[in-house]
């Protein structure tokens, strides 16, 4: 048990701007470290949907809501997933060699596709986030970043990584976030249709962009994780502001 407590305190202190009480790196735990990824997803979750009703609670302005609620999840992970998808927008749309894609996905320059790239997603989430009125159910926050992160998991867990990746030497664990990928999903159709379609449509955004960034760069790491859950989370975010119109 202690191992889990290593591996969900090293799992918020690297995926998670918010500080855990649980200290310390067990080299032991590194194996059961993603696993955890899904319960910070939900902290995440619950605080992005606690925000947004403070918001309503408060009366706060349409577009200052709509703020909120596109800053939040970026703040409370310190950017992190925003950097992968800098990183990976560059490389792919570089159109370049294998070789020089992969480069371009190391290098801490930022090129104009990032900066491109990074402007349609914000302004993506904004106009979604301005057309859900207060009132709405949007229960659907709080499973969004549990979905988007159960996919991570599979993804580096089942697809072969680069060579440079964190995650070349790991141990395949499917089972416990499959069945929490299905559980967060089956909890979101009991809250409601629309919410159970809205956590699908993440799902898919996340596995769209997973085909095109590893078909592009020939296998999996930290970069891609970020870039394809920012994208699941914006197509859910889109495919809520629809379904709720």
């Amino acid at each position: 048990m202690k191992l889990w407590f290593y591996a969900l305190g090293m799992c918020q202190s690297m995926f998670c701007a918010l500080p855990f009480p649980w200290h310390g790196w067990e080299e032991k735990a590194r194996d059961r470290m993603l696993l955890c990824l899904p319960l910070i997803g939900l902290e995440i979750g619950l605080i992005w949907r606690g925000l947004v009703w403070v918001c309503d609670w408060l009366a706060l302005p349409q577009a200052i809501r709509a703020v909120v609620m596109c800053a939040a999840p970026y703040l409370l992970t310190g950017f992190m997933h925003l950097d992968g998808l800098m990183d990976v927008t560059d490389a792919v749309r570089s159109y370049r060699s294998l070789e020089r894609r992969r480069e371009i996905l190391k290098d801490s320059h930022v090129g104009s596709f990032a900066v491109i790239g990074l402007a349609l997603v914000l302004l993506g989430q904004f106009a979604a986030a301005i057309s859900l009125s207060p009132g709405m159910e949007l229960g659907a926050l709080i499973l969004i970043p549990v979905v988007s992160r159960c996919c991570s998991v599979l993804a580096i867990q089942l697809l072969p990584p680069m060579e440079t990746s964190q995650y070349a030497k790991r141990q395949p664990h499917v089972a416990l976030p499959l069945c929490m990928l299905l559980l967060a999903i089956g909890w979101g159709f009991w809250m409601g249709t629309e919410c159970g379609l809205t956590l699908l449509f993440c799902l898919a955004g996340f596995s769209l962009a997973l085909l095109r960034a590893y078909r592009s760069l020939k296998g999996m790491n930290g970069d891609i994780s970020g870039y394809c859950l920012t994208i699941g989370e914006l197509t859910a975010l889109a495919a809520l502001a629809i379904l709720y119109r």
